[in-house]
């Protein structure tokens, strides 16, 4: 783990995300109640809770997925989706929300690959086809990448090819080749048989050692133990407790945060 404060934040860590009072409904149904987060630079954030605690539609809303009703995200002191005017939010335009995405990877539970593309072809895809990268330097980026995740050998194989897990490592790839300041995961190894959800896990150890900026929502209670600076439970669209992981996950100060740990453990 990286070194940290008192507080369980990174040392002299310089805030990347801040999030303020963010609210957000489908419907009727408040599934966001008033969000209050910071995250730091090169810190590991691990969200837990229920389903249907807000979890994954809080990370949709960092990447400006969905919209919000009320509050700010900032990533890098810039506003996601939308400009603040007049004291109100005003949304931005799509080629506007599409460049701060640049600055944002995001990988989901479902693996998402083209299936009529290799693996490369599938990384280089994006920084070749919307970010104009050249097409040599993607591919060095990418290779790069396959060593990191552990899959050099795959880079001509097709997604029908390889195994569940090995394809959720290439997604991984496939959003850090953007170079993003930040990545969000969400649930990534739900889909997953579970004897292949240690690989994808060794992955995140080691970009988390490495100083990459990630907020991850998982139920993997043991790698928010061994890698997460920050714990974040979840209950209800609200934050019920937060803190160091040996606080939040051995010792819990709420009674509701307890009750989900004894369920999970």
């Amino acid at each position: 783990m990286k070194d940290a404060n008192h507080s369980g934040r990174i040392a002299n860590g310089k805030t990347l995300v801040k999030i303020r009072n963010v609210h957000k409904s489908f419907g009727d149904l408040e599934v966001l109640k008033g969000i209050d987060l910071e995250v730091s630079v090169g810190e590991t954030v691990v969200i837990l809770g229920p389903s249907g605690s807000g979890k994954s539609t809080l990370l949709r809303c960092i990447n400006h997925l969905e919209d919000i009703e009320r509050g700010s995200i900032q990533v890098g002191g810039e506003q996601i989706g939308y400009k603040l005017k007049n004291n109100r939010l005003q949304k931005l335009s799509s080629r506007a929300i599409a460049a701060q995405r640049r600055k944002i990877g995001i990988v989901f539970q479902h693996f998402n690959l083209f299936p009529h593309l290799t693996v490369l072809e599938n990384i280089i895809e994006v920084p070749v086809g919307v970010h104009r990268i050249q097409r040599a330097e993607a591919i060095q980026t990418a290779r790069d990448l396959l060593d990191k995740v552990g899959l050099s050998e795959k880079e001509d194989s097709y997604p029908s090819q390889i195994s569940g897990g090995q394809q959720q490592r290439v997604a991984i790839a496939r959003a850090l080749a953007i170079k993003p300041q930040l990545m969000l995961f969400d649930e990534i190894t739900s889909a997953l048989d579970p004897e292949l959800v240690g690989e994808v896990l060794t992955v995140m150890k080691d970009l988390a050692a490495q100083g990459l900026t990630m907020i991850v929502v998982t139920h993997e209670v043991q790698f928010a133990r061994e890698a997460a600076d920050w714990v974040v439970f979840m209950d209800d669209g609200v934050i019920v407790e937060q803190g160091k992981a040996e606080n939040v996950l051995v010792n819990p100060s709420e009674e509701r945060t307890q009750q989900f740990l004894k369920r999970v453990i």
